[in-house]
């Protein structure tokens, strides 16, 4: 039989459990309601007209005009105010196999513009594993995408061949660091293959402060979930990414890497900014979720001491094997 102690003890477990319902059907109900409100989706943004002031053009193309017969091309280019069709679910070898040559994609997956010089010179480096499928729709429409913008970019595929937990922010300190042994790139955007961006007039370049580009994701009903967000898709200048020492190389798992490097960027006096939520739309595409970091807290809680003895100046890996595929750069490494 139960003593009196324990029925109290099981009576206020159970009181507990509703008040916890009660609060998460609350939660639910507001969010259904008022999901803006409720998300912090009206944070503060670069407005419509302060965009093309913003954007910090690479001082490399700037040089480069002055040696050549071609001009500047638009740091913004016109009739980016339409969306492109919906990414394809289904693609196939064959779409992928015809996709370089329809858009002249240099091999590893690079282009720029033929007729102008890009203000923008643009690596985007994407974390992988295991992810086939994804990437092959976001390679299938991130390239018309970019070409649209006329950018001088390439994408790097950064795969992590060794088993374990999955560790995104070391694979993007990799292809920061492989991507410069291929050319001088001024602006990195670090990018999850999920991630498919809706708007064309959301330029893949850097601002003067690192941006957080996926800031009104479907998933979240183009919300932002909260103020110090900067995971996704980020866009940062290269000496901006030096100051901070990149990202930290020791969170395995899913979770965490992107706010501490959202507190290095703070911690060396820089912002945050983000382009307006009508243009910074994302659609995520369905994957299997990532095992959750065990440590992510306690590496949050100790960043602050490793933020000049963890990071791109730490870097230690192997190159497994690098392939310049026809629509991207494949670099197989050990971590």
């Amino acid at each position: 039989m139960f003593t009196r102690a324990r029925l109290i003890v099981f009576q206020s477990k159970d009181l507990m459990k509703k008040i916890t319902l009660g609060i998460v059907i609350f939660i639910t109900l507001c969010y259904s309601l008022h999901p803006g409100r409720f998300a912090s989706s009206y944070y503060t943004y670069i407005k419509h007209n302060e965009i093309a002031d913003e954007l910090e053009p690479s001082p490399n193309a700037l040089s480069c005009v002055k040696e050549s017969d071609k001009s500047l091309c638009s740091i913004i280019p016109t009739d980016l105010e339409n969306t492109l069709q919906h990414p394809n679910i289904s693609v196939t070898d064959f779409d992928m196999k015809d996709l370089a040559n329809k858009f002249n994609v240099g091999v590893g997956g690079a282009w720029k513009p033929p007729d102008c010089i890009s203000q923008h010179e643009v690596a985007i480096v994407i974390p992988f594993r295991n992810r086939t499928l994804q990437l092959q729709i976001f390679l299938s429409y991130m390239h018309p995408f970019l070409q649209r913008q006329l950018l001088n970019y390439r994408i790097f595929v950064i795969e992590q061949g060794t088993k374990g937990a999955f560790n995104r922010a070391k694979l993007l300190n990799i292809g920061y660091v492989e991507a410069l042994k291929t050319y001088a790139y001024h602006c990195f955007i670090f990018h999850d293959v999920d991630l498919i961006p809706q708007k064309l007039n959301n330029m893949y370049a850097c601002t003067h402060q690192p941006r957080h580009m996926s800031s009104s994701l479907d998933t979240f009903r183009y919300n932002l979930p909260y103020q110090e967000l900067f995971g996704g898709a980020v866009a940062i200048l290269k000496k901006q990414f030096e100051l901070v020492n990149g990202f930290s190389n020791i969170f395995f798992g899913w979770g965490g890497e992107d706010d501490d490097f959202q507190n290095r960027i703070i911690n060396r006096g820089m912002s945050l900014c983000r382009f307006p939520p009508d243009v910074a739309r994302y659609t995520m595409l369905t994957h299997a979720k990532e095992l959750p970091s065990e440590n992510r807290f306690l590496n949050l809680e100790s960043g602050r001491e490793r933020y000049e003895t963890d990071g791109v100046n730490t870097l230690k890996y192997s190159i497994l094997k690098i392939v310049n595929y026809p629509l991207y750069t494949w670099i197989l490494v050990d971590i």
